[in-house]
């Protein structure tokens, strides 16, 4: 996938379970139980893989914890996907409405995997 995030991008092993996708118009898409495999998070946003195919520009919500300490409670706006090898879709998604003062969160983040 080609590189647009302004911020770094540091690489997680996280999974989260999308249920619910909704778009500004108020359209919903429930009961998706889409698995997700994020592979790698910065301040802007998050790259996930999943075999479920979803739709692009559509919103969820997520809570996604960095360091065992602090959640970062967001909603997620998928922005582009791009098909890989087999049935898996990579997809570029950006954060909306998280607060700038949260940015110290990936900084210890990235602290903690540069000393790993």
């Amino acid at each position: 996938m080609e590189e647009r995030r302004r911020a770094k991008r540091l690489p997680v092993t996280l999974t989260l379970d999308v249920s619910t996708l909704y778009h500004q118009d108020m359209d919903l898409v429930k009961d998706i139980n889409a698995h997700i495999e994020v592979v790698d998070i910065s301040q802007e946003g998050i790259g996930f893989k999943s075999e479920s195919e979803l739709p692009i520009d559509y919103y969820f919500n997520a809570n996604i914890s960095l360091n065992n300490k602090d959640t970062l409670q967001s909603v997620i706006k998928i922005v582009r996907s791009q098909l890989l090898e087999g049935n898996m879709t990579m997809y570029g998604c950006e954060f909306v409405g998280i607060s700038t003062i949260l940015s110290y969160i990936f900084d210890e983040y990235d602290e903690k995997i540069n000393k790993e």
